[in-house]
């Protein structure tokens, strides 16, 4: 067992978390003191198998609640955790089929909770006729105090699954219904499984919280068809998702709980959420007296996630479509695209003047378009009102422009976060360092050595971020800093300079040895011993691979400045600061070659660097680079699902797997890991979810509130968003992909404050949704965005003409877009699969001539800096009838690019033609 993983399990044992995360601890696991406890669900009075349509529907019949739910498309696959249910059996554990109310009568302040899963008795079945497969009176496994009646019934409707609850008020005094909740339980627990058995029997779902327009996607972590859609029938809005933390199933790594589907929130928002804002407005309902109300949720069967939105258009659900997105910076002229049969009564703006909508031609095939602007900083939504009473509502996160967010980033980085303590005992000083933002301090202690150490992804995220931000925005100020930071502090005390273990990365620098230290060292209001804080041994350990991508974008991105720019940095050690950068990545295959053997968060920088070898003409180096990545690749190629790591399961390994495999020519292993990206990045109508890949234990390591909850646009976004853009340049009419792809992307920038600060990701919970308070491990995810920055124009055959990060008008047979990006440094040209990007200079405009296929670049004028752009073409998709594309008229070719100088008083014009 190593470091991490011995740490992470005395963190959960003292929260009562989880104890099951390593074989050997399984058989003292709280898994085994379930399965000692008899149990409640009635399992020995047998079970109901249900012909269900689609699905084959098994019963238990003490509870009706559901023990299979399987596809008739694929054997040995249940949606539902069945292989666990004799170990999860007893009270107060929730099954798919259960409900959560909270009540109050009129003229009673206080709500009361009730629940099917908390005492479990038999409930008494109901005569099943007609489309009613099963049905029950919910009473026996209620409070004898109940107001309520409950029923429930398995129903076939129109030839779907329909889950439905009558609630009858039995009294004769009103009730106000202020919560009610639908439990939503899927197979995502990953518990003693091997990566190959999950992928193939586990699921992960993520939700749209839209109201009456809301549902759940449930996808098999393969991302092979066929996946789940919950959706609403009648008035079942889904007003928010509930964590069900009071459900008794262990937490930890290998699961990240269970969630309900929530109605009504009211009873909530006035307790546990009263300091959160809120998706949507919290409501409640009064039943009057002897009045019943029917709540219902339909079980769809679909393909893969990008089938999702056909299947809903199928079955006559609303579909809404942004572009680009739903993060959206305030400089850039969005559409919505919207498709349902009912006319919009009123669609409006909260807050207000937030958004600006303006009405847009309907297209061909009769979706109804708008024109979105985002005009006030935060968070926002549309509600949309149906001639038919459906109610939809949809997330908007709106940040200024992305050139002012980048460059706010750079300067909180290098001003607020700039650690400058030269007689720091620790030798961090100078550098960026972790800051908590409650607090508005540094942090310069902790009990995870590595937030307050410089390494890791929670201590090295800060200066990461900070020299990768020069990537996009170079600022010669901040540059300054970072050169001493680099010449100092990492190269010589992060990452070793000298001797046999030349370009070995510690762990940390920070780290806690009170015996050896001076004096009062230490602050006392920290607890060491919670995390078992690294001693000096451990924290310049340099065994974790993990911990040498930062490093080597580092040695990178100055190579960049040195080769590209002229004056930013010394432009004579270019050379040296590219084969510290390839050396890095021999070091971690060489002196830590356990963890090297899986994908790396930011893997892609070893890519970049031996492109750059290539480039260079320097052969050894690069061969000696690229046989080391093969060796990987190879490995990977031979495993069915390469996405290990140091944790059982997780989701950013895949980036650097897609990218090698895609560059070795591994076509069969780019297309897995791809797929298995699409099953945990999904693309929904909400910003916070759309293109978040899943990530929900990184809080413990990189946050401040730390526990086991699903994270809003943590680094695994900006990273995953890597390969799948990489593939959509390759495979340009795959819509879908461009969507998830920036959905990351733009997810990515969406937490930074106003003023510049990143936090680790956004909460989740419902009690929370906010920032949490430390900026952690969040330069990895800003590593993804400062290298995939780019503007996509396109042609959809629906929706015509539109650009992904930029303002586009359309004359003629001219195409011309404005990048609104922060880099504007690459573009692709779908229609013809050009790519094109700039190691120095900066895009203004674009324009496209639809006939000829001509490009035009106005390129930025001049600055001290950069007078030449360096121009770089590539033909990703290889598109019938498109020939090869190049520069028109003299230009020097220099390293594989065309290198051209720029006008010091005018934009300079760059042709590109056939």
């Amino acid at each position: 067992m190593n470091i991490t993983q011995r740490i992470f399990l005395k963190l959960l044992f003292g929260l009562g978390i989880c104890s099951f995360l390593i074989n050997p601890l399984y058989a003292q696991s709280p898994w085994v003191r379930l399965a000692q406890k008899p149990s409640t669900l009635g399992l020995e009075g047998g079970y109901l198998s249900l012909d269900a349509g689609a699905f084959n529907l098994k019963l238990i019949k003490s509870s009706q609640t559901v023990a299979g739910l399987q596809p008739k498309s694929v054997k040995d696959f249940d949606f539902v955790p069945s292989d666990s249910l004799k170990v999860r059996s007893s009270d107060g554990l929730y099954h798919l089929g259960d409900i959560n109310i909270r009540l109050r009568q009129e003229g009673n302040g206080n709500w009361t909770s009730y629940s099917t899963a908390a005492k479990r008795m038999p409930v008494k079945a109901i005569p099943a006729k007609g489309k009613v497969l099963a049905a029950a009176d919910l009473s026996p496994t209620l409070p004898t105090g109940i107001p309520l009646q409950v029923n429930r019934s398995w129903e076939m409707v129109n030839g779907k699954l329909v889950l439905k609850f009558e609630l009858k008020n039995k009294t004769s005094k009103n009730v106000e219904i202020g919560a009610l909740g639908i439990p939503m339980i899927f197979d995502n627990i990953l518990e003693g499984r091997t990566l190959e058995q999950t992928h193939a029997k586990n699921v992960f779902y993520d939700p749209y919280i839209g109201k009456d327009a809301g549902y759940l996607q449930v996808t098999r972590l393969s991302g092979h068809a066929p996946s789940l859609i919950v959706v609403p029938v009648g008035k079942t809005p889904f007003e928010a998702y509930n964590p069900l933390n009071d459900d008794r199933t262990p937490r930890g790594i290998a699961f990240e709980g269970f969630y309900e589907w929530m109605v009504y929130s009211k009873a909530y928002a006035e307790n546990e959420w009263k300091n959160a804002e809120q998706w949507n407005t919290p409501t409640s309902i009064l039943l009057k007296a002897g009045e019943t109300k029917t709540y219902a949720l339909e079980f769809i069967l679909s393909g893969n996630a990008q089938e999702t939105e056909s299947k809903l258009i199928e079955n006559k659900r609303p579909v809404a479509i942004s572009v680009p997105g739903y993060v959206l910076p305030k400089d850039v002229d969005a559409k919505l695209f919207i498709n349902y049969a009912r006319k919009i009564k009123t669609i409006q703006s909260f807050p207000q003047n937030a958004l600006t909508i303006g009405l847009l031609p309907v297209t061909k095939n009769g979706w109804k378009s708008y024109s979105i602007k985002g005009n006030v900083w935060g968070r926002a939504k549309l509600a949309i009102t149906y001639e038919d009473g459906l109610e939809q509502t949809i997330n908007y996160k709106i940040i200024a422009p992305e050139t002012e967010v980048i460059a706010s980033y750079g300067n909180f980085l290098t001003t607020k976060q700039w650690f400058d303590q030269p007689n720091d005992i620790f030798k961090r000083s100078p550098s960026a360092i972790t800051y908590d933002y409650e607090k508005q301090q540094q942090v310069v202690q902790d009990n995870r050595a590595w937030i307050a150490g410089l390494s890791d992804e929670g201590g090295a995220g800060s200066w990461l971020g900070a020299i990768m931000k020069q990537l996009v925005l170079p600022e010669k100020t901040e540059i300054d800093k970072l050169q001493k930071f680099v010449d100092s502090v990492m190269f010589g005390q992060i990452q070793v300079k000298a001797g046999p273990k030349k370009y070995g990365v510690k762990k940390s620098l920070f780290f806690y040895e009170p015996d050896s230290m001076p004096k009062n060292t230490y602050a006392s209001d920290i607890n060491f011993k919670v995390w078992s804080a690294w001693p000096r041994k451990e924290a310049d350990n340099l065994g974790r691979s993990y911990n040498y991508p930062h490093v080597a974008a580092a040695h990178w991105l100055m190579y960049r400045l040195a080769r590209n720019y002229k004056g930013l940095v010394d432009q004579s050690t270019w050379k040296q600061h590219l084969i510290d950068a390839a050396q890095t990545g021999m070091a971690m295959v060489n002196i830590a070659p356990y963890y090297a053997q899986f994908g790396q968060m930011e893997g892609t920088i070893f890519y970049l660097i031996l492109t750059d070898l290539k480039n260079e003409g320097l052969t050894a180096d690069a061969e000696q680079l690229e046989n080391a990545m093969k060796k990987r690749a190879n490995h990977w190629r031979s495993l069915e699902y390469p996405f290990g790591s140091e944790m059982p399961w997780d989701s950013t390994g895949q980036e650097e797997v897609y990218v090698w495999s895609n560059y070795f020519g591994y076509d069969d292993k780019a297309k897995v890991t791809l797929d298995a990206i699409l099953a945990y990045m999904p693309v929904v109508p909400h910003w916070a979810y759309n293109g978040n890949a899943r990530r929900y234990w990184d809080f413990l390591y990189g946050g401040k509130l730390q526990r086991v909850e699903r994270m809003i646009h943590h680094y695994g976004s900006a990273l995953n968003a890597i390969p799948v853009l990489m593939d959509y340049r390759k495979n340009p009419d795959n819509f879908y992909l461009l969507r998830a792809g920036y959905g990351g992307l733009l997810g990515s920038i969406s937490n930074i404050t106003q003023d510049g600060f990143a936090p680790a990701a956004f909460h989740a919970y419902p009690s929370t949704l906010k920032n949490d308070g430390i900026t952690g491990d969040y330069g990895s995810g800003f590593f993804g965005y400062a290298v995939n920055s780019a503007s996509y124009i396109l042609a959809h055959k629906e929706f015509g003409w539109l650009a992904f990060g930029g303002n586009l008008k359309k004359q003629g047979d001219v195409v011309q877009v404005e990048l609104t990006t922060a880099a504007k440094s690459a573009v692709y040209i779908a229609p013809v699969g050009l790519w094109i990007s700039l190691d120095a200079g900066k895009i203004e405009s674009v324009s496209y001539n639809i006939s000829t296929g001509e490009l035009r670049l106005k390129l930025q004028k001049a600055d001290q800096f950069t007078p030449h752009a360096i121009i770089r073409i590539t033909q990703p998709a290889k598109i019938s009838g498109v020939g090869s594309y190049q520069i028109k008229g003299a230009s020097t070719v220099e390293r594989g690019a065309q290198v051209v100088n720029l006008s010091t008083t005018q934009t300079t014009e760059v042709i590109i033609q056939k």
